[in-house]
């Protein structure tokens, strides 16, 4: 088990992160709506898998961690992909939700839960900005 990273925006270890990659992944390739949508953009195969779970692994690194080595912009790849639509996002963030509660300890699966939500939050209102035309009015609530 790896140990507590002491600049890590709450306690989590890179093994958790691991595991809970790989069960949520597990999931959303099972998932009737998503599955698809991430088979399009992923690829179906095992390897194609192996490597975005890599990818996403080292973003919450990043993220939570704040190790280096993601690189890439995750908000440009949701946005300007049209079949990634807004109603993707509850589904997506209560299997994220329902793995962390399963995985981790209560006080960290909320911490991490309240940092997907943020940056859920905020891939939404960027893609429903950028796909409304230029005459509608921007949704401000």
């Amino acid at each position: 088990m790896t140990p507590l990273n002491p600049l890590a925006r709450f306690p989590v270890t890179g093994d958790q992160i691991a595991r809970v990659m790989h069960v949520f992944y597990g999931r959303i390739r099972r998932h009737p709506e998503l599955g698809p949508v991430f088979n399009t953009h992923i690829g179906e195969s095992d390897a194609d898998w192996a490597a975005h779970i890599d990818r996403i692994e080292s973003f919450w690194r990043n993220a939570i961690l704040r190790e280096k080595g993601y690189e890439g912009n995750p908000m440009r790849v949701h946005v300007a992909s049209p079949d990634i639509r807004l109603e993707h996002f509850a589904p997506w963030l209560q299997t994220f939700e329902d793995v962390l509660r399963q995985e981790l300890p209560e006080d960290t699966a909320n911490a991490w839960l309240a940092l997907a939500q943020r940056i859920g939050r905020a891939f939404q209102f960027q893609m429903e900005d950028t796909r409304r035309s230029a005459t509608t009015p921007p949704k401000l609530i």
